[in-house]
């Protein structure tokens, strides 16, 4: 029997990850096993060992490509907001609630992540994707540099409390109005 090409490799591990993500999201990491993603995917527990090494594996590539997919975001609404350093801030932050907060984002990013990849790697995760723009965001609206890092640890946590409270609401609308209010007097120190 020929071995798979590059693409069909490719297309499996992406089909993979496709079913991990929805199945991380819905039930959380706990309660899906490696059995269930390859169901859900139609491949052998096999092909996920050979392209993800392990549930714990897959759960990191999951992560992963949110974290990057939350800094898409955060960039694409920065860039799309009028010119000024502190409308991109703003932009960039609101964004940044918005796609932490919807479908599988808070439960695999927020609440399951630190546990399962562990702090130091869920920190670096969110250092290197949206945390990175949020820097770049406070330097340019002159946030001394000497304190860049602590308001962004400032800001980023209060962003993800927020985004953990929306969740967790009886009223997930209504809260996240509530959230996107309170975020622009937070950033009113910073974003005048």
């Amino acid at each position: 029997m020929p071995r798979a090409s590059a693409a069909d490799a490719a297309r499996t591990a992406e089909r993979i990850l496709q079913s991990a993500s929805t199945l991380f999201a819905t039930c959380g990491y706990a309660h899906v096993s490696l059995d269930d993603v390859a169901q859900d995917a139609g491949v052998t527990r096999g092909a996920i060992y050979h392209h993800y090494l392990n549930k714990k594996g897959l759960f990191s590539a999951v992560a992963a490509r949110l974290q990057a997919q939350v800094a898409a975001a955060v960039v694409a609404a920065a860039e799309g907001a009028p010119p000024s350093p502190s409308s991109r801030l703003r932009a960039g932050s609101h964004a940044f609630l918005d796609t932490i907060t919807s479908s599988s984002f808070v439960r695999i990013l927020l609440v399951d992540a630190p546990a399962v990849v562990g702090w130091q790697e869920w920190r670096r995760l969110d250092d290197e994707n949206s945390v990175t723009h949020l820097r770049e965001a406070l330097r340019n609206v002159h946030v001394t540099e000497a304190l860049v890092d602590a308001t962004a640890a400032h800001l980023s946590g209060a962003m993800n409390e927020a985004a953990l409270w929306i969740a967790q609401h009886d009223d997930p609308e209504a809260a996240r109005a509530e959230a996107h209010a309170a975020l622009d007097q937070l950033l009113n120190a910073y974003a005048a």
